[in-house]
């Protein structure tokens, strides 16, 4: 029948409790995914999740075919340890979760930019996995490669993510003549990237290394990625249905910002440039455009035809495990000598993508409803 139910898919995030029954009308950023189910005959069902009420939102769960999950990594003092040991139960239990925890930390992870660096989208990249090695390491990198960038593997919003960049060119050494090793009390420039005003902070290597001690608790590490000077050319997110390319997002960095002025007045997207943003990907106004556009074509083929295989064959995830939404986010890294760009991989969003482009809702509930009338064995 035309009319026959499909199935009926949760769509949870964290908010008050209480306040469910009015929680639908005021998300008006996941809005559209209901109603783009809804004319699926798919019956979507609002689950506003809290840490205190994780066994109710499990027996909600548990009645629906399957849920789609938008809860950051880190919410103010809160994380997603007790969410996402909730998602493994109701998921081993027969409810399909997007994205899987157990997919979040193969890909959504910080680590990924690592471990994947040889694929075609990486740069000079290292991991510190305790702060003894950030220590006896980190300092003869920054003397050696230039302007680094620091991320924590476990974050969103900047949290975590530092550039530093020596403030001296003639940095403190650790004997006559050797650059390779810096002292702690080297000057150092740095900036945090939650930060919205992008200002900057000179402190002796020393004090900021140990004021990262705390990204290394538990099984936490540091990832160290080369400084992208194309920066100023902005930031491209490739938005992704499972392994299918479903748009892009333009971010350009502020005006206002001194490495902003480097780009041309007369660059062909000047007026893109207004939008506000900050140079370590701080959140901003996005331009969207669909899979289509001309631009980002050559990134749309490596992206389903390289990069994605080849990643899902080094972190052995099947293609009914990648989450029904995601992103990748690029710099653009150095022009190949025919002038084309490359694109170097900055991160992927994989627990709470928004926005998205427009057409995203209807490209997200095909792939749901495919899901449901196809569902895979075991999940």
């Amino acid at each position: 029948m035309a009319n026959e139910l499909i199935g009926r898919v949760g769509i949870l995030w964290r908010g008050d409790r209480a306040g469910a029954s009015q929680a639908l009308a005021q998300n008006h950023r996941l809005r559209p995914i209901f109603d783009a189910l809804t004319a699926l005959n798919i019956a979507p069902e609002a689950v506003v999740y809290a840490d205190e009420a994780a066994s109710d939102v499990r027996e909600q769960l548990l009645r629906l075919n399957g849920v789609l999950v938008w809860v950051d990594p880190i919410t103010g003092d809160q994380d997603r340890s007790r969410l996402d040991d909730m998602l493994r139960d109701v998921s081993s239990n027969g409810t399909w979760v997007s994205a899987h925890p157990d997919v979040i930390l193969k890909m959504g992870m910080k680590e990924v930019v690592f471990r994947t660096r040889q694929l075609g989208w990486g740069t000079d990249t290292d991991l510190y996995d305790s702060f003894d090695s950030f220590k006896e390491r980190f300092p003869a990198r920054l003397a050696s490669s230039g302007p680094r960038v620091l991320k924590q593997n476990h974050g969103n919003g900047g949290i975590g993510v530092w550039k530093v960049e020596l403030a001296s060119a003639r940095p403190a050494a650790a004997g006559a003549g050797d650059n390779s090793r810096l002292t702690a009390d080297a000057v150092v420039r740095v900036q945090h990237a939650e930060k919205r005003d992008a200002a900057t902070e000179d402190v002796q290597l020393g004090a900021f290394m140990e004021r990262c001690r705390g990204y290394f608790d538990g099984s936490g590490l540091l990832v160290d990625q080369a400084f992208q000077p194309r920066i100023v050319d902005g930031m491209v997110r490739c938005y992704m249905i499972q392994d299918a390319v479903s748009g892009f997002a333009h971010q350009w960095p502020a005006p206002s910002n001194p490495q902003a002025a480097a780009v041309p007045a007369s660059s062909a997207h000047a007026a893109e440039r207004s939008s506000p943003g900050q140079i370590l990907g701080l959140p901003a106004a996005k331009t969207m455009y669909p899979e289509s556009e001309p631009r980002f074509q050559i990134l749309k083929r490596k992206m389903e035809a390289e990069w994605l295989p080849a990643m899902q064959r080094l972190l052995d995830i099947d293609t009914d495990a990648l989450p029904m939404l995601w992103d990748a986010d690029f710099l653009y890294g150095p022009k190949t000598l025919t002038g084309e760009d490359t694109y170097v991989l900055c991160e992927i969003n994989v627990s709470c993508v928004s926005p998205f482009p427009e057409r995203v809702p209807s490209q997200l509930a095909q792939a749901v409803r495919e899901r449901l009338v196809s569902p895979v064995a075991g999940g």
